[in-house]
């Protein structure tokens, strides 16, 4: 369940900008995330004196960065292997991360000021600073968009939330992180999430589409078994209703294109059987769908050619 992954955005901490990393979490919290933002790898551990004197100079000139520098923090003796893969010889040792890849580095526990000189030349070379900050979360919510669509759940969980800690008032955050839950069929989660959302962005064009998904996948969750609707729409063609919950179980099941074509044949059969359900259901199809996506666009022309031939 996505419960388990993190929190949803009313229970998410302020600062998540810093983030303690490990094996698991390195890719999203690191290589990807330093696509949208500059990541400094802290490789510290328990023992060491000088890191504990480092890593809140860190900590306090990331909450001071805006969203434009992250902190990932790796404890070396629970992380060995990432530790041995930077090539880290002591601690404190930090790594500076920007477009996927370490670009700089140092080791030791500098004072502040030389660490914001060496820093700010790497933010503004990253182009992730100042005016560029719209275009980095527009950039992450487009990466987000992309793991999500390749079932890469986690990571998209992940980015949406860095996006939150930069711009809170972000609604294409929230929808995505609510499209995260219905992904894994968390509809409770999805439902906290949107019943979250800021009372200004709960109208907005990102938050609607995702709220109908939200109320179609609670009425697919009270729809029965797609054999058996199978079985009992095979038998009577001219049983709407048995083809109506057919299509509905599909969706359900994440058969999308199977739901898209059980409707169309009742607008094809009965268009306006039961005061226009299926017509009405696949418009609420195509707004939880998107207006771009691919299913939305044949589906249209599909049902189109029925209404007007």
């Amino acid at each position: 369940m996505l419960s388990s992954l993190s929190p949803a955005p009313a229970d998410v901490p302020a600062d998540a900008a810093v983030k303690d990393v490990t094996m698991a979490t390195f890719v999203a919290d690191v290589i990807e995330a330093s696509k949208t933002a500059v990541v400094l790898v802290d490789f510290w551990a328990t023992w060491c004196g000088p890191c504990k004197q480092l890593t809140p100079v860190l900590e306090k000139i990331v909450r001071e960065s805006k969203g434009s520098v992250r902190l990932a923090k790796v404890d070396v003796d629970r992380n060995q292997p990432i530790a041995q893969q930077m090539g880290v010889q002591s601690v404190p040792s930090v790594f500076a991360f920007a477009g996927g890849r370490p670009v700089d580095g140092f080791a030791g526990a500098l004072p502040e000021p030389q660490i914001r000189a060496w820093l700010d030349p790497l933010v503004k070379n990253a182009g992730l600073g100042g005016d560029d900050e719209k275009a980095g979360i527009e950039s992450a919510l487009q990466q987000a968009g992309e793991f999500l669509a390749a079932h890469d759940v986690a990571t998209a969980h992940a980015v949406y939330l860095d996006v939150l800690d930069r711009d809170p008032a972000c609604a294409a955050a929230y929808a995505g992180l609510a499209r995260c839950a219905l992904a894994e069929n968390d509809i409770a989660t999805a439902r906290r999430i949107l019943d979250g959302v800021p009372a200004e962005l709960a109208k907005h064009k990102d938050i609607a589409p995702v709220r109908t998904a939200l109320e179609l996948a609670e009425q697919a969750g009270q729809g029965g078994d797609v054999a058996a609707l199978e079985a009992v729409a095979a038998k009577n063609p001219a049983d709407h209703q048995a083809r109506f919950d057919l299509a509905m179980a599909c969706y359900a099941a994440g058969r999308r294109e199977e739901a898209v074509d059980h409707l169309l044949d009742i607008v094809r059969q009965a268009r306006t059987w039961n005061d226009d359900a299926a017509r009405k259901q696949l418009v609420r199809f195509f707004e939880a769908f998107g207006p771009m996506d691919p299913l939305t666009l044949s589906a249209r022309k599909r049902l189109s050619s029925i209404l007007f031939s």
